[in-house]
C-alpha cells in the first residue's frame, strides 16, 4: 500500500497523537461519562489506521502488524475473561464487583466503580486491535491475492 503526500503525511502526524489520547481518555472514563471500552477503542483503532492510510505499509510488514494485533486482541479478550473470573477465584460470584464491596460507586468519584474501569480498559484493547486488524486485512487483500 503506498503513502499519500506530504501533507496528508503531516496532518495525519499531528492528528493522530490526539485521537490517541481522545480515545485513552474515552476508555479510563467511561464509567463516568457516555462512552467506555468500544467507543475508546474505536478511536485508538482509527488512530493506527490514519497512520497506515497516510504512510502507507508494505504486505510483509502489514502481515506483521496483523499477527501483532490478533495477539493483542486475544489479551484483551482474556483480560477480561480473568477480570470476570476473580469473582470465583475469591470465592464469590461470578464477574462480582471485588475491589468496592463497602462503598459501591460513589457518582463522579473516578476510583469507586470497582472492575468496571479495568473491564473498559480490557474492551478497548481487544476493539482497537480487532478493528486494527479487520483494517489491516482488508489492505493486505486485493482482487486475486491471498493471504
Amino acid at each position: 500500500m503506498q503513502g499519500m503526500s506530504l501533507i496528508v503525511k503531516k496532518i495525519s502526524q499531528i492528528m493522530a497523537p490526539s485521537i490517541f489520547i481522545l480515545g485513552m481518555y474515552v476508555v479510563a472514563h467511561g464509567h463516568l461519562t457516555p462512552g467506555g471500552g468500544f467507543a475508546g477503542g474505536v478511536l485508538i483503532a482509527g488512530c493506527f489506521t490514519l497512520l497506515i492510510l497516510a504512510y502507507g505499509s508494505s504486505k510483509e510488514r502489514s502481515l506483521v502488524f496483523k499477527e501483532k494485533a490478533s495477539l493483542i486482541e486475544s489479551g484483551g479478550i482474556f483480560l477480561f475473561l480473568f477480570i470476570a473470573l476473580l469473582g470465583l477465584i475469591q470465592g464469590t460470584l461470578f464477574f462480582v464487583n471485588i475491589f468496592s464491596r463497602s462503598n459501591p460507586g460513589v457518582p463522579g468519584a473516578l476510583f469507586s466503580s470497582g472492575i468496571i474501569p479495568l473491564c473498559n480498559i480490557a474492551i478497548g484493547v481487544e476493539v482497537a486491535a480487532a478493528l486494527f486488524a479487520i483494517f489491516i486485512t482488508f489492505a493486505i487483500m486485493r482482487f486475486g491475492e491471498k493471504l
